[in-house]
């Protein structure tokens, strides 16, 4: 059944992009991950001990880092243009990883482990020197606005940009008036804004996070959060029709920003809106003070303390250069590249992430910078973002309709009406290659939306209903699982291996170079930082 109007314009150009006489103008965009994972204990206890040495330092190894806690490892890859050198990439970064873990495993699921409260999180430490003192306060001043217990949530951030060939063509198919990184930062935000659009989507595909172990709610007796238990004296409580509780209100989606609003109509706006965030004091955080006794709780007490504090679905990026903050990155060059932040890590993918994934998000790229994407006023923008949560708590409800254009669509059908307009898109994605795996991946999105048991949230329910097993208990077997595949796997990539040891020494020197430079006084510096 169409729940939407035809749309034309999409068609049109569709059709303008494949007769262009570029059959591969959307294939080599560049593709990076970033995949979060609690270090925990073989009993499933958060990690208490420091970053693994050997791992290098988490201040300036690029690719072996820590997010918000010590124990919160982040491997990161370089971007490629294919997905399965980005795989085997991150496998190999994962190898090394277990390598330098002794008995300890990686948490296999976003929602974390057995917690006893905030204080079973330790904040993760970045050594003595000006900026990573920074980044300590920094999350600090998280602990104290959000509780460590949201920051303990892992994820799998997607980076993507069109290859620079495309560009030329998307300018003739959309018959833009602007040039160069005009147009390109133009394109970009109209893809911003699509996302959050048809966002939805990825948690009802994607989304693997329906149940948590109790434990995450001690000391957080405040909260609402609406879940049922799953069996008798069981730890786990599941949303019965839920996609991503992570992304959900229980997760990043919490009550904490509600009313933050950042425009995505253009890059100037978006600007504007993160730096008079990032400069205007919060009457909540100033209460809680900056400097107390000597001790720094927060950067500031402004209602962001940097721009990275606004959790988003989607963010456009720009590398940083030394000391520049993400919007002054922005200001400077324009947009590089879009991060797309609505990944569950997986328990059934050993890497937390698959092939069939990435292509979809990559054909998805595409469908959202073709589709037409006239400005969001801000009662839109919020119309949107409830689809977004109510996706993350109800996806799989039967029945269930979404905000569109002033009206209400059944999800499943709306569903069913993108994917089938992502067709033509996979196929240029696909031109040359007789495996067609982008229209494979498409493929097997396409049956989830017909059999909402093949989504990966009904797959890990049933998982747990079939085994008898609290969440608890199946993240710990498959995480223990995971640890068995990376340490048996042969042959190892030694000369990769080899890479990243060297690349871990020298950033254990980096830091200790850094460290033996004049810091000047941190206060200083802090004011410096978020100067604008």
């Amino acid at each position: 059944m169409a729940v939407t109007r035809v749309d034309r314009a999409f068609e049109r150009r569709l059709a303008s992009l494949i007769a262009s006489g570029e059959p591969r103008a959307l294939q080599g965009g560049l593709k990076g991950v970033e995949k979060e994972s609690l270090r925990v204990t073989p009993r499933g206890r958060v990690s208490q001990e420091p970053h693994p040495r050997a791992l290098g330092s988490a201040l300036t190894n690029e690719h072996v880092t820590t997010d918000y806690s010590e124990a919160l490892l982040e491997l990161i890859t370089p971007p490629f243009e294919t997905t399965w050198e980005l795989l085997q990439y991150l496998c190999d970064v994962h190898q090394f990883t277990y390598r330098h873990l002794g008995d300890e495993l990686l948490w296999a699921t976003s929602m974390p482990c057995a917690l006893n409260g905030d204080a079973s999180i330790p904040i993760a430490q970045y050594g003595t020197s000006n900026v990573g003192r920074l980044k300590y306060v920094y999350r600090v001043g998280l602990a104290l606005r959000y509780g460590r217990v949201m920051q303990a949530i892992s994820g799998v951030h997607f980076n993507y940009s069109f290859p620079d060939h495309f560009w030329p063509v998307l300018h003739d198919v959309v018959e833009s008036r602007l040039d160069g990184q005009a147009f390109r930062d133009d394109a970009y935000f109209a893809l911003l804004r699509n996302y959050r659009r048809y966002g939805w989507i990825i948690h009802y595909l994607f989304g693997v996070s329906p149940a948590v172990c109790r434990s995450f709610f001690i000391g957080r007796d405040d909260i609402q959060h609406g879940l049922e238990p799953l069996g008798d004296g069981s730890g786990t409580l599941y949303g019965r029709y839920a996609t991503t509780l992570r992304m959900s209100d229980l997760g990043y989606r919490n009550s904490s920003q509600a009313g933050v609003t950042i425009s995505v109509n253009s890059l100037d706006d978006y600007v504007r809106d993160l730096s008079h965030l990032v400069n205007t004091p919060h009457p909540d955080y100033q209460r809680l003070g900056v400097v107390v006794d000597g001790e720094w709780r927060q950067l500031s007490a402004n209602a962001l303390q940097i721009e990275n504090e606004y959790y988003s679905f989607i963010r456009p990026k720009r590398v940083t250069r030394s000391g520049e903050r993400p919007t002054q990155a922005l200001r400077r060059a324009g947009v590089q590249y879009v991060e797309m932040r609505s990944l569950d890590v997986s328990a059934f993918d050993p890497v937390g992430v698959n092939q069939n994934k990435l292509r979809f998000l990559e054909a998805f790229a595409a469908y959202c910078v073709l589709k037409p994407s006239p400005p969001l006023d801000a009662s839109e923008q919020q119309a949107y973002d409830d689809n977004h949560v109510l996706v993350a708590r109800r996806g799989r409800e039967p029945g269930l309709t979404l905000a569109y254009e002033g009206r209400q669509l059944e999800l499943r059908a709306w569903a069913a009406q993108m994917l089938d307009e992502m067709e033509g898109l996979c196929e240029l994605l696909d031109s040359g290659d007789p495996q067609r795996p982008h229209a494979a991946a498409l493929a097997t999105q396409q049956l989830k939306v017909r059999d909402v048991e093949a989504t990966p949230s009904a797959r890990l329910l049933t998982e747990l209903s079939t085994q008898k097993e609290s969440f608890f208990d199946m993240a710990l077997r498959m995480s223990g699982a995971h640890k068995s595949y990376f340490t048996e796997l042969h042959p190892p990539n030694a000369v990769r291996l080899e890479e990243f040891q060297a690349a871990a020494e020298e950033s254990l020197r980096a830091q200790a170079r850094l460290e033996a430079q004049p810091q000047g006084d941190f206060a200083s510096y802090v004011q410096a930082y978020l100067a604008d």
